[in-house]
């Protein structure tokens, strides 16, 4: 197992660099100039031999006028700075400078992300709790009436747009009944006494996308989990165990289940993983500060140094997740092999 782990931390760095490298030629192939957005407000002020001089210059001490592979080794921290001496780049922990914000990336990102994880989290175990014991439900009960209508509820909850739920929720929860607020993520003008009343008002204001993100994952989470019970209960070693004679709940949780988790569990750690991406509709229509929307507004105004964090970042997480599904496998199929 070790020796595997190993193996695949080296295929993961092997790849990151080579996506690294794609997704920032792309973003460098945008027709964007940082030196003249960065001059723009001082064009009214200069005389145009001045304006030149001191573009010219900046582009000289961004790198800018370097070949595209310089450029990128010195983002990514291999290739000495402007200055021919220091290295400041990914690997020392310099993402790079957002515009939109006229910070450091690094300072940038943390507090959308403490809020997407929030988010997440909750939203994620709630459609995990509901989806995979109705699942196991509908499956055991196949045909039954419970099961016929939580199919028709499922399906019309995975064919209706995430935005079309959000708006529906908010106009019956927020609008209609005002339970909940319309967006946000606290209460504007607010001092809070502690950390408590502070975690409950946070708590208070993601209750409603809670509720639209959980609600939106039921439909196919709820299928894919009764299909795969299905396909389990109808295995001759089901039939074997029941012959012997054993409790139903002993059949289905201990041998039926564990074997139905196999495909499952892709979608299961796709979900924890996502706890760290956001939603760019859930959070643009709720009005939350995360990393969806961060995202969002990092392309909406160019800010490619930022977007560009943000999606290796992304596939960090995904190349990482895809190790640990294959690691789970072994874990909950002594049939899958993973040392090798």
């Amino acid at each position: 197992m070790g020796k595997y782990i190993l193996k695949r931390c080296g295929y993961i760095v092997v790849v990151f660099l080579i996506v690294s490298f794609l997704m920032y030629s792309l973003y460098n192939l945008i027709p964007n100039d940082p030196a003249r957005a960065e001059l723009e407000p001082l064009r009214q002020t200069l005389k145009p031999q001045e304006y030149e001089q001191r573009y010219n210059d900046l582009r000289a001490e961004m790198g800018l006028d370097d070949p595209l592979i310089v450029r990128y080794l010195r983002w990514f921290g291999l290739w000495p700075d402007t200055d021919g001496e220091t290295f400041n780049g990914v690997l020392q922990g310099n993402f790079g400078y957002s515009n939109l914000y006229k910070r450091n990336v690094i300072e940038v990102i943390p507090d959308p992300m403490s809020n997407t994880i929030f988010i997440n989290i909750f939203s994620t175990i709630a459609a995990l709790g509901i989806t995979i014991p109705l699942g196991i439900y509908c499956a055991v009960h196949k045909g039954k009436k419970f099961d016929q209508a939580t199919q028709v509820v499922t399906m019309l909850g995975y064919s209706i747009p995430v935005y079309i739920t959000a708006l529906v929720f908010m106009f019956f929860l927020a609008v209609y009944w005002r339970i909940f607020p319309v967006m946000g993520i606290k209460t504007a003008g607010i001092e809070y006494a502690n950390n408590w009343e502070a975690f409950t008002d946070k708590l208070y204001h993601i209750t409603l996308p809670v509720i639209v993100m959980t609600f939106g994952s039921l439909g196919g989470m709820t299928r894919y989990v009764r299909s795969s019970m299905i396909d389990a209960l109808s295995m001759d070693y089901i039939r074997t165990a029941r012959a012997k004679g054993l409790r139903e709940k002993v059949v289905i949780y201990s041998h039926a289940w564990r074997n139905a988790l196999l495909p499952v569990i892709t979608s299961i750690l796709g979900w924890f993983l996502s706890i760290f991406s956001g939603s760019v509709v859930i959070e643009n229509t709720f009005g939350l500060s995360g990393m969806g929307r961060l995202y969002w507004q990092g392309l909406n105004n160019n800010d490619f140094e930022l977007v560009l964090a943000i999606q290796m970042f992304y596939s960090i997480v995904s190349l990482t997740g895809s190790l640990l599904i294959d690691i789970s496998y072994g874990l909950v199929d002594p049939r899958v092999r993973v040392d090798k």
